[in-house]
């Protein structure tokens, strides 16, 4: 599966730290706000969902909340 938006496919397990973490921070942080889930985000750049989790929450997002619409009771 190919990488959307910027070539930030990195070797699985390989730690990132200084200035390709900020880099791949911020895009991971732009991806996010504009719509993209962690789930895709994690695919897209081939680390895990708690990576992507973890910088999104170092980088001072807000995240959004799980699922979709909660169905009603009926009356």
């Amino acid at each position: 599966m190919a990488a959307t938006g910027t070539a930030t496919s990195t070797e699985k397990g390989r730690r990132i730290v200084g200035a390709e973490r900020q880099t791949l921070a911020k895009d991971l942080v732009k991806r996010y706000t504009s719509g993209e889930s962690i789930r895709a985000l994690a695919v897209s750049t081939g680390r895990s969902y708690g990576f992507v989790h973890r910088v999104l929450t170092e980088s001072g997002v807000q995240l959004r909340q799980r699922g979709g619409a909660r169905r009603r009771k009926k009356a």
